[in-house]
């Protein structure tokens, strides 16, 4: 109980970090967890074998498969595919031991769950309060730092995951005031939580509290108390907002949400991502980009209408999974997920035992599902584990007449610990590039050992393709890295060393993409267009003569 409480409050609360993967060890942190889960829970899920014929495993099997197919048949490097498969393949052993848990476990493991998700609510309101009203206390360690003033980010550092970890926070107070009768306590938790979305100014968060709101609406199994209680959310929102502005305007202080709203309701950035997402989709209609090749494919592709902006996902899921994976393997995956979530709410209102269980269940999928649709919450161990955990608690029990035994689980948690481990260990060989001792070895060695590692050696090529003089090394750096990040500085070097290498036509096609992004790093680069005599000379002052594949920069 402990454990499993612990395992869904402790990620999301972890504020130290080392550069340049601010959120890696919440990740790390979720995988060992959730990996100590396996190996605890284990012989509580007898049905586990049942639960991989559900489609919910057959969608994450799947997905599983897509990242060594691309490094096999297209050039994703192994560092990024194995980061991706360990999530993959940790979110479906989560899944297949929730949705195996016996009758007697899955009350029990459903309560520590949600127990878990309320403490790291709570003490993440706690979080958002300093970081907005004494923001000078965040020491970075305990309490992480955040540098938008008057908005709050909690130690996950980022705006809109912390309100969807206020959407489950929530969630988990209504069934926890529900299952021990605490109905006094739910608007009292309720409000801190909307009062956490306001101070992290989510546009994403407001759409969760109108369905917490809804979900007031349509559950008639909850008491009128609770009803009553995610009606009044919207109006919480509004008492908040109000106050804060209030406070704003006496202070002096900024208020973050108001200066949101300011920007309009919409985004245009990500709605353009989108129309630039569709346009590779029908492309590449059948087989996709491929896994992890949508930063690499759109960034290389000329769109004069693109983002300026530097973006690495579509900030849609089925807009991802459709650009990367092609129209019919993401259709599949889509609609076996679709037919998941259908499973889980017929079962949800016809449960009687383990209903309240089950729609809270439900709920936590649905909320994150919907922050799914304007970001990418789910390539992140704290977020998509949870959720594949109460995909498993939502979906009917699974049951299988052979014995009960452990199966491969304390196996694959003790692998997921250890590799967890390790990685803390390899992800060292990275932090000396980027934030070195004073008695670190020269730069070249560390990118050396950088770039061998395992895991994040593609974080190493980024320094390589950068800081290396334009030649091979560079570029076939330049290459490996582009498929985590692509930015001005590395279009500029990459572009060098296609000029050094001889392909002075890539080089031109490079520089038009910076063009394109129109981004303040490029334009010392571009300034040396302007002299008549030397321009003809550089490559990034003509434009390319035709469109060079982006397949072909890889």
């Amino acid at each position: 109980m402990i454990a499993l409480s612990a395992t869904a409050a402790l990620p999301p609360l972890l504020a130290y970090n080392q550069t340049p993967a601010t959120t890696l060890y919440n990740q790390l942190l979720a995988l060992a967890s959730w990996g100590l889960v396996l190996w605890l829970w284990a012989r509580s899920s007898p049905g586990w074998r049942a639960g991989l014929k559900s489609p919910a495993a057959l969608a994450l099997v799947l997905l599983l498969i897509a990242p060594p197919t691309s490094v096999i048949w297209r050039s994703l490097p192994l560092s990024v595919a194995l980061d991706a498969g360990a999530v993959i393949g940790a979110g479906l052993a989560v899944l297949l031991v929730a949705q195996g848990l016996g009758n007697d476990a899955r009350p029990k493991a459903g309560e520590a769950f949600f127990w878990g998700l309320l403490i790291a609510g709570l003490c993440s309101v706690a979080i958002s309060v300093v970081q907005v009203f004494a923001p000078d206390l965040a020491d970075g360690s305990w309490i992480a730092r955040y540098g938008i003033a008057g908005r709050a980010a909690g130690n996950l550092r980022q705006p809109n995951h912390l309100a969807s970890l206020m959407m489950w926070a929530a969630v988990a107070a209504v069934f926890g005031t529900e299952r021990r009768g605490w109905r006094a306590a739910l608007p009292v938790l309720l409000l801190a939580f909307v009062f956490a979305v306001v101070l992290s100014a989510s546009r994403t968060g407001y759409g969760g509290i109108l369905m917490l709101a809804l979900w007031g609406v349509l559950d008639r199994r909850l008491s009128r108390s609770a009803r009553l209680s995610l009606l009044a959310t919207p109006v919480m929102l509004g008492v908040c907002w109000w106050l804060m502005s209030l406070w704003s305007t006496e202070s002096g202080h900024a208020f973050g949400a108001a200066s949101r709203l300011a920007e309009g309701a919409g985004s245009p950035s990500r709605l353009a991502i989108l129309r630039n997402a569709w346009d590779l989709t029908l492309a590449n209609p059948w087989l996709g980009v491929g896994w992890g090749e949508f930063n690499f494919a759109w960034s290389l592709t000329p769109f004069p209408d693109r983002p300026i902006a530097f973006f690495d996902h579509t900030h849609n899921l089925v807009a991802q999974l459709a650009v990367e994976l092609g129209l019919p393997w993401a259709s599949a995956v889509l609609a076996l997920l679709a037919w998941a979530l259908w499973r889980a709410w017929r079962g949800a209102a016809q449960a009687d035992d383990d209903a309240p269980l089950r729609r809270a269940a439900l709920m936590i999928v649905l909320t994150i599902g919907l922050h799914s649709l304007l970001e990418y919450p789910l390539w992140y161990a704290y977020f998509l584990l949870p959720a594949c955990f109460a995909l498993g608690l939502a979906l009917p029990a699974a049951s299988d007449a052979r014995p009960a035994g452990s199966g491969p689980w304390p196996w694959l948690g003790g692998l997921l610990i250890a590799g967890s481990l390790f990685a803390v260990w390899d992800y060292q060989r990275i932090v000396v590039i980027y934030a070195p001792s004073d008695d670190a070895v020269p730069l070249t060695r560390r990118i050396a050992s950088g770039q061998a590692s395992p895991l994040f050696g593609h974080q190493a090529d980024y320094a390589a393709a950068t800081s290396l003089p334009p030649g091979p090394n560079a570029l076939a750096a330049a290459k490996r890295t582009a498929f985590s990040l692509i930015d001005a500085r590395l279009l500029m070097h990459w572009s060098r060393s296609l000029e050094v290498t001889g392909d002075v036509e890539g080089a031109r096609f490079l520089a038009d993409r910076l063009r394109e992004f129109r981004n303040p790093t490029g334009d010392n680069w571009f300034a040396a267009c302007t002299d008549a005599a030397s321009a003809p000379a550089m490559p990034q002052c003509q434009p390319a003569s035709a469109v060079v594949d982006w397949r072909r920069l890889r």
